[in-house]
């Protein structure tokens, strides 16, 4: 690309970037997918579902005039409304409480929404449920039998506690004190850890190793501690959620079924990379068949019936790794996703060039200069897990200087040229009006050479937008629903 790409072009395809990244505006759905125009169900009937091993879903059908119908406004700018809507939607799960959003949501938008208010509202909520529950005045609250006070209480605001740490944890590089990431993702890790450590029974924890010196974390749920054999499910995080996103989209449904669930911290996610500082790359395998390998040890796991998902980012994450990873019985990209690099903005894709030095050159002088703090921290955001040089630039307060090298991570995530090697039966989500990837799932879903479905969730039944934050349950229902078709109830 010509290096004389004007500041002010790339802050238009910034600032469209930022509102695709949230809101799914039909401008900005174009610009984060390269000017492709995707298809949007703007039908009454709920969850859309078409294919078979043979056959594609139907010819997209036209961008409705409000790519966003029927979404609730919590707040007026797109990006901190998506993260609301998050928040909101778990409370089904029992992963939030409605009346403490709308509290935080009313308490954010009378100090004045950005990312200081957002942040410090989000914490001070997590830190509070994070605290034991109070015993009486007689200092009564044990059941006697060796049990903790109040124990289901602390369980379940544990959780609470781990989501609200998560929303802080997004947005505090954005704040006057970015350094408090790592306390902050450690503070929703503990609330996490407590909730697992008092489920009934309690998840099983261990480290599973993934590279020379780097292990992940991995707890796995089961319904009861029989040595049963059950069909397990492993779930994968994004490049953003948290460990409590995981219990919203699958341990709890999955739990239901009689399914075993699996919830781990890869390279790129939670401990790893806020801890550890491992960024994502380009081979996911390498994370998922070591699971495999650490399930298939288990007496209470049908090796026929393991499972994989992928939300948000890891509906590409998860597809590398079935590509070479055949032991998987059956896999699931919510959404599904073939570059991850295809969602950023086009104009800043276009200043990625072979030369790294004028790249940074353009980067440095051009676009930098021009951005404003809330589009500087969105870019601090999605390229951090991406590069550790540039979250430690951000967690000092900096913006990073070196764009050219994290880039060459994100684009090495595409999977086009392995997605035909994919065996396992795959089931690809869509949504009405996806903001970050829109229309690669049934580009994915067009590419597969496995037996295959495709299903559009959509604004007739609320669960529109990227992951459906709005109807989670709905979610887990089309996901699990699938799995058992495909193989088998518990």
């Amino acid at each position: 690309m010509s290096s004389a790409l004007s500041r002010r072009g790339a802050l238009t395809g910034l600032a469209a970037g930022a509102a695709a990244l949230a809101a799914g505006t039909a401008t900005a759905r174009a610009a984060s997918a390269g000017d492709r125009t995707p298809g949007a169900s703007g039908t009454a009937t709920g969850p859309v579902r078409t294919g078979s091993a043979h056959t594609g879903p139907a010819a997209a059908d036209p961008v409705p005039a409000d790519p966003t119908p029927g979404v609730m406004t919590l707040f007026d700018d797109p990006g901190f409304n998506f993260a609301g809507l998050l928040a909101l939607g778990a409370a089904g799960m029992r992963a939030s409480d409605v009346g403490e959003v709308l509290t935080a949501v009313n308490t954010i938008n009378t100090a004045g929404l950005g990312e200081q208010t957002f942040t410090d509202t989000f914490l001070a909520l997590g830190d509070r449920l994070a605290a034991p529950p109070r015993r009486d005045r007689a200092g009564r609250g044990g059941g006697g039998d060796g049990r903790e006070a109040h124990e289901q209480t602390r369980r379940f605001r544990s959780l609470r506690a781990s989501q609200y740490h998560a929303q802080a944890l997004f947005y505090v590089l954005g704040t006057d004190a970015p350094g408090r990431e790592e306390d902050i993702y450690r503070a929703g890790r503990r609330g996490w850890d407590t909730f697992a450590g008092l489920c009934e029974p309690a998840a099983v924890t261990d480290r599973v190793a993934y590279d020379r010196g780097t292990s992940m974390p991995v707890w796995f749920f089961r319904p009861d501690t029989s040595k049963r054999r059950r069909p397990t499910v492993i779930l994968t995080n994004g490049s953003d959620g948290q460990n409590v996103d995981m219990w919203t989209y699958g341990v709890g449904a999955a739990l239901e079924r009689g399914w075993n669930a699996l919830v781990y911290d890869g390279p790129g996610q939670g401990e790893l990379l806020f801890v550890h500082g491992v960024p994502f790359n380009g081979t996911w395998e390498r994370a998922v068949s070591p699971l495999v390998d650490w399930l298939l040890r288990r007496p209470d796991v049908d090796p026929r019936r393991i499972a994989l998902t992928g939300i948000s980012m890891a509906g590409n994450l998860t597809v590398r790794a079935a590509a070479f990873e055949h032991r998987l019985a059956a896999l699931v990209t919510e959404p599904g996703v073939l570059s991850p690099w295809l969602g950023f903005p086009a104009e800043i894709r276009e200043i990625v060039s072979d030369d790294k030095a004028e790249t940074n050159r353009i980067w440095n002088e051009e676009v930098v200069p021009e951005l404003s703090p809330s589009e500087a921290y969105l870019m601090k955001k999605r390229i951090e897990c991406f590069s550790p040089e540039a979250m430690r630039e951000a967690r000092e307060g900096r913006m990073f200087t070196d764009f050219w090298t994290p880039a060459q991570a994100v684009m090495s995530l595409d999977v086009t040229s392995v997605v035909r090697r994919v065996k396992a039966p795959t089931l690809v989500l869509d949504y009405e009006a996806e903001q970050f990837y829109p229309g690669q799932p049934r580009e994915l879903y067009d590419a597969l050479r496995t037996r295959k479905d495709y299903t559009k969730l959509t604004a007739a039944t609320g669960a529109q937008l990227h992951c459906s934050p709005m109807a989670p349950q709905q979610h887990n229902e089309v996901v699990f629903d699938w799995l058992e078709d495909t193989l088998g109830t518990a």
